[in-house]
């Protein structure tokens, strides 16, 4: 048959590039193995139909075949995900239709809002179930490189307050303030007043009630709100894995928007992914796309030259750039590990296709930071064109505190 021998071929190719911990189990009974070793990873083909998805391995249609359950796959996810990219390496050039292409998506209040709470609404029971207890839902920072989840989400919190010099009584603007773990800690720790925004009602009532319990309802006030619509002045603005979600487009606006809101004298903090291709394109493969369907509608990442020059192009003068890339290797392996771990516990809550999402994205993403597909950068920053001979002449203040 002419699907036996196309899938032969494709077998015998890979087979002479490297040896993968991988059988194939197909519908007729027929077990292929791609290494001579016991294999860690084995895919069940339940239909002739879906080999067109492994025949063009690309990560987005590996991807879909798994959520879509068009094939079922057995093993420990990083094994899986590891497993995924070989296919997709030995098999398709990086170029053309699988290279690292640009994406640019139209954002308007609506669609940034339905695309937040498709991802940020799944239930808040399910996030804490592989976050830390705080949960907080971006990049960690591990001083040492041996500290737990709940201990290295802490320490990132503290060493973005400590990066702005956040002071009592100062007001700060915490921008998609997830479930409050910044502000709350900005206000406790540092005696600051705060407001956070998100676009979720699910962190939103979450965050509202993690305030009341901790007594802080007079110092910390949780606003369902667009940064476009955000009022006021604030001596210091933080910003954490919220501007993936703005669009290309609208990068100048987002920056000078936070100049609209940030104090004369005030200091800001933009801590986000980007890419690391430097014509802004996302993972490659076809994993940005299975990335854009399955997980963050809308979502676009840049890279840091963009973010730099679109942060100046919105008044904005970067003070201090950190990159943190190994940083989110090891907190999406964290989340990944949890995830595991609680699986049986985490069915119930969503449905099987977003299951199977959640659990090849947390894993994918770790192999992407690893493979320095993606990155992640703290950029410090003030109002351009100020006198800033006030600030502290070394970084030795972000470590001493």
């Amino acid at each position: 048959m002419f699907w036996e021998k196309k899938l032969g071929s494709w077998v015998d190719n890979i087979r002479g590039r490297a040896a993968l911990p991988l059988r194939l189990e197909l519908w007729n009974g027929q077990q292929l193995d791609f290494g001579q070793h016991t294999p860690h990873v084995t895919v069940r083909v339940p239909h002739a139909s879906a080999l067109t998805y492994l025949l063009t391995p690309s990560l987005f249609n590996l991807g879909q075949a798994y959520v879509e359950g068009k094939i079922e796959v057995e093993g420990r996810v990083n094994e899986i995900i590891s497993v995924g990219n070989a296919l997709a390496r030995y098999t398709l050039k990086q170029e053309g239709k699988f290279a690292r292409i640009a994406r640019s998506f139209h954002h308007t209040r609506k669609i940034d809002e339905e695309a937040i709470r498709y991802h940020y609404d799944v239930s808040n029971e399910f996030y804490s179930m592989w976050l830390d207890k705080n949960m907080v839902y971006s990049c960690a920072y591990f001083e040492h490189g041996d500290e737990d989840l709940d201990t290295a989400q802490l320490k990132k919190i503290d060493h973005i307050l400590t990066k702005i010099r956040l002071q009592p009584g100062q007001t700060l603007l915490d921008i998609g303030c997830g479930w409050g773990a910044l502000v709350i800690r900005a206000a406790e720790k540092y005696g600051a007043r705060c407001v956070g925004i998100t676009l979720s009602q699910n962190q939103c009532d979450l965050a509202r009630e993690r305030v009341a319990r901790a007594g802080l309802s007079d110092r910390v006030d949780i606003r369902l709100e667009d940064y476009r619509d955000a009022g006021g002045t604030y001596d210091r603005i933080t910003s954490v894995g919220m501007f993936e979600h703005v669009g290309a487009r609208n990068l100048p606006l987002y920056f000078s928007r936070m100049r609209e809101l940030l104090a004369d004298d005030g200091v800001a903090m933009n801590h986000g992914i980007t890419t690391t291709d430097p014509r802004d394109g996302e993972t490659a493969y076809g994993g940005g796309e299975f990335i854009a369907k399955y997980v963050f509608p809308q979502g676009e990442l840049h890279h840091i030259g963009t973010v730099l020059r679109t942060m100046q192009e919105g008044g904005l003068e970067a003070l201090d750039v950190e990159n943190l890339r190994r940083h989110y290797a090891k907190t999406c392996s964290a989340w990944a590990d949890n995830f595991e771990t609680n699986a049986e516990r985490i069915k119930p809550l969503v449905d099987a296709k977003r299951f199977r999402i959640w659990r090849v994205y947390l894993a994918g993403c770790a192999y992407a930071f690893m493979q320095d597909w993606i990155s992640l950068y703290q950029i410090l920053c003030t109002k351009a064109g100020r006198d800033v001979s006030s600030l502290p002449w070394s970084r030795r203040y972000m470590y001493d505190a």
